[in-house]
């Protein structure tokens, strides 16, 4: 039938035409494929809303590890798993932090809150490199100053209970905490990029998306998986902060570990996102 949408629970696969790769399906919805940012914007540093952007960042950045090391502290401390969160507490504390400050900075940076994602959606050209750098300064920053208040309340305890650092565990080799790292940050940004897809949005416009919802359960899921190997980092920020904080030798001996792997799992996803995903046609021709 001319003109008809297919359905895509059916899949794209039946139809022998295909986009060139790196185009994206246009559907008869109202969506239209927005223009690549530009590399270079130098009008955005004369512009409010990319300052408060940036702030909004920085505050985020800064509520994450104030919550989540202090939950992580809570477990190291206690003498039995039994009696605190558990390993299941920390993974909730991470995913729910997520949730809530993406939902409360999307409409303002666009809760990126993690230096990986904002590489990823610089690689998808959603954001110029002037204002990604911004925001991986702005965040760094936060997260410094977050695990700072978290030592200023703990004193001694901080130090003692490892400042929620980030580590290969021992009896695992270096390799596997960088694949930890990769794979975890892969399953982050796809779903970022999955969860903010405009034009999926327009298509699937039957089933209703709470973005922060499956980029929180995401690093709900990926923290369960990946804590006993590296503490979890899949966030540059997060890790720099709490290791400026801590500032233990063996926290800085796995440090590249927690940057190259995140941005090779963010480039990953935003190269399969973008050049496999984004170009499935969902419309038949005739």
């Amino acid at each position: 039938m001319e003109g008809k949408e297919e359905d895509v629970r059916l899949g794209a696969n039946k139809f022998t035409e295909r986009q060139p790769i790196g185009t994206s399906a246009q559907t008869d919805k109202d969506y239209r494929e927005p223009p690549p940012a530009p590399l270079f914007e130098p009008g955005e540093l004369h512009s409010w809303s990319f300052w408060r952007a940036g702030i909004a960042e920085f505050m985020a950045t800064f509520l994450f590890p104030y919550i989540t090391v202090l939950t992580v502290m809570g477990v190291v401390r206690s003498p039995s798993k039994c009696a605190t969160v558990g390993i299941q507490g920390i993974a909730w504390a991470f995913g729910g932090m997520i949730f809530a400050l993406v939902y409360c900075t999307a409409g303002i940076s666009g809760g990126h809150v993690n230096p990986a994602v904002t590489f990823g959606l610089l690689l998808a050209r959603k954001l110029s490199l002037t204002r990604a750098v911004f925001y991986m300064i702005m965040q760094c920053l936060g997260a410094i100053c977050g695990a700072g208040v978290v030592k200023g309340f703990q004193g001694h305890q901080y130090e003692v209970l490892g400042g929620g650092a980030n580590v290969v565990a021992a009896g695992y080799p270096k390799g596997d905490g960088l694949g930890a790292e990769i794979v975890g940050t892969f399953v982050l940004v796809y779903t970022v990029f999955s969860a903010t897809d405009a034009k999926r949005n327009a298509r699937d416009s039957h089933v209703p998306i709470l973005a922060p919802l499956p980029i929180g359960f995401a690093v709900f899921l990926v923290h369960l998986a990946t804590i006993p190997i590296t503490g979890t980092g899949i966030n540059p920020a997060r890790s720099l902060g709490a290791a400026i904080i801590y500032n233990r030798e063996h926290a800085w001996d796995d440090m590249w570990i927690f940057w190259v792997g995140p941005f090779i799992g963010a480039a990953l996803a935003a190269l399969y996102h973008q050049i496999v995903i984004r170009a499935i046609p969902f419309k038949t021709r005739a």
